[in-house]
C-alpha cells in the first residue's frame, strides 16, 4: 500500500505532537519556581532536548567528557531570575522549592549557605529511579539572583561539574559560582 505524501506528512505530525506531548509531561516545575518567575525583573528560562544537546557539544569538539554526559542526557532546562534590588526575592521560596522537591520523591543531597549578609545558597537535588539517577536539579541563589538549572537522564553529580560553563549553567569550581566575564562587567 503506498501512502500519498499528505497522508504520509500528516501522520508524521501526529506523531511528533504525540512524543513532545509524552515529553513535556516528564517534565515537572515546581509552583515555587513559578513565584520567582513572576517576582523577578529581568528572566531568561530556555531547553535543550538531547538532540539539540548533541549538535551544541559540536561546538566544542575536543571537549570528550562533554560529549559522553551528554550521552546520557536527555535534556537540559535552565532558568535565570534577576532582581533590581538585593534580598528582593523571599528566602521562604526557596524554601518552598525545597519542600516540594522533597514531596516529590527527591533527594537533597547538598545545601550551602554564604556565612556573610549575602542571600547566596547553592541546593542540589537528585531524583532516582531503578536505583540510578534520573534527573538533578541545582539551585544558585545570589544577592540578586536566582540561577536553576534542571538536568534529566542518566548523570551524575560529578558530570554537572562537566555541563558547566556551557548551555547556560554556570560554572561551578570548588563549590563556588565562577562569575563569567559578562556578569564581572556590571
Amino acid at each position: 500500500m503506498k501512502l500519498s505524501p499528505l497522508v504520509f506528512a500528516i501522520l508524521i505530525t501526529i506523531s511528533a505532537v504525540q512524543a513532545a506531548s509524552a515529553q513535556q509531561q516528564r517534565v515537572w516545575v515546581p509552583q515555587a519556581l513559578q513565584t520567582l518567575q513572576e517576582n523577578a525583573s529581568s528572566k531568561s528560562e530556555f531547553s535543550f532536548d538531547h538532540s539539540m544537546l548533541v549538535f551544541a557539544s559540536k561546538l566544542d569538539p575536543d571537549n570528550e567528557e562533554l560529549r559522553r554526559v551528554i550521552a546520557g542526557v536527555s535534556g537540559i532546562s535552565i532558568h535565570r531570575f534577576h532582581f533590581q534590588e538585593t534580598g528582593a526575592y523571599d528566602q521562604g521560596i526557596l524554601a518552598a522549592l525545597d519542600e516540594e522537591y522533597r514531596s516529590a520523591g527527591w533527594k537533597h543531597l547538598t545545601y550551602s549557605r554564604d556565612s556573610g549578609k549575602s542571600a547566596g545558597a547553592i541546593n542540589l537535588w537528585i531524583r532516582m529511579e531503578n536505583n540510578a539517577i534520573s534527573n538533578v536539579a541545582i539551585l544558585l541563589a545570589g544577592v540578586n539572583e536566582v540561577n536553576f538549572v534542571v538536568v534529566s537522564g542518566s548523570i551524575s553529580p560529578l558530570d554537572i561539574s562537566h555541563l558547566g560553563g556551557h548551555f547556560g549553567i554556570p560554572k561551578i569550581e570548588g563549590g563556588v559560582v565562577v562569575p563569567s566575564a559578562e556578569r564581572r562587567l556590571r
